[in-house]
């Protein structure tokens, strides 16, 4: 499929050719899924811990003979059922990650990229930078491209001051195209994709044949 390739001041300059099977392909919504909750899994610290009766620092004697008291029976003060006693089946630290599997990786990659095709949320500009690395450079230059919502930059390489302005922008999302989330792509409203960009993921994810 061909595009359109827009200037920074939004103008039409050119088209350019998209692979097909990574722009244009059938959307697999449960790879999407799998790879959005691997990469919140993958984001968990994991350090919540709680004590059990084991753990809770304390007496190890009955607080009272088993029977005559009139109280219910009662082993410790750690027990869980007191107050300041132990934890039952509480978290420990653990971690949640768990990685995809490579196909269904490129599988996802591919079908958020299509469903944002098909949703003409991708604007494919000509290569850029801001060589003075001030914010308001770049949000002039994104406010011509786009409207002012939660915006995707996919960059053809890390441009350290074109990253550098988008830092403080709080609607703007800097990826490269080799280091993609599928995550920032499915809840992205717009996609700036630099050109180079768009042709490194034709043959990054294209099919080899």
């Amino acid at each position: 499929m061909d595009a359109k390739v827009f200037s920074i001041k939004g103008e039409e300059v050119r088209t350019i050719a998209l692979n097909d099977s990574v722009f244009g392909r059938e959307v697999s919504e449960g790879a999407i899924y799998y790879a959005v909750n691997s990469e919140l899994a993958n984001r968990r610290v994991g350090t919540a811990c709680t004590k059990t009766r084991a753990e809770v620092k304390g007496s190890n004697s009955k607080p009272w003979r088993q029977k005559g008291t009139g109280h219910a029976r009662s082993g410790d003060k750690k027990s869980p059922v007191w107050v300041g006693g132990g934890t039952i089946f509480g978290p420990k630290p653990r971690d949640y990650g768990f990685r995809l599997p490579k196909k269904m990786k490129r599988l996802a990659m591919k079908s958020v990229l299509s469903l944002k095709t098909k949703e003409n949320a991708i604007k494919v500009v000509e290569d850029f930078t801001v060589e003075s690395g001030k914010t308001k450079d770049l949000v002039g230059i994104l406010k011509t491209l786009v409207p002012e919502t939660r915006t995707v930059v996919v960059l053809k390489d890390d441009d350290a001051m074109i990253r550098r302005a988008g830092k403080n922008i709080p609607w703007v999302k800097m990826l490269s195209y080799n280091r993609m989330s599928v995550r920032e792509l499915f809840y992205g409203k717009n996609i700036v994709l630099l050109e180079t960009a768009a042709g490194s993921l034709n043959d990054f994810y294209g099919d080899k044949a």
